[in-house]
């Protein structure tokens, strides 16, 4: 199974929505997640969960981290990176 990893600081436009980011994970096999480390705490979660990104609460200036794990996972993690940047 292949695996690529970004780190990577949030800017998004505020017509950007959650929703769409969700949207735009679905065609991918890859499986997508999120970690981003909240108070000490380290929370992951899939990017193809739009509840899960709802809880995470993303913002401008976010420090996350953007897993794919998957044979698609070189485009995956470019559409997000692209798109949370």
């Amino acid at each position: 199974m292949y695996e690529r990893k970004e780190e990577i600081t949030v800017n998004i436009s505020e017509e950007q929505t959650i929703i769409e980011l969700s949207n735009c994970m679905q065609p991918f096999k890859s499986e997508l997640y999120i970690q981003k480390v909240v108070q000490g705490s380290v929370y992951e979660i899939n990017l193809k969960s739009l509840l899960g990104l709802i809880n995470l609460q993303l913002s401008n200036g976010d420090y996350i981290s953007v897993k794919a794990i998957g044979v698609d996972a070189d485009n995956a993690l470019s559409k997000v990176v692209n798109y949370l940047t």
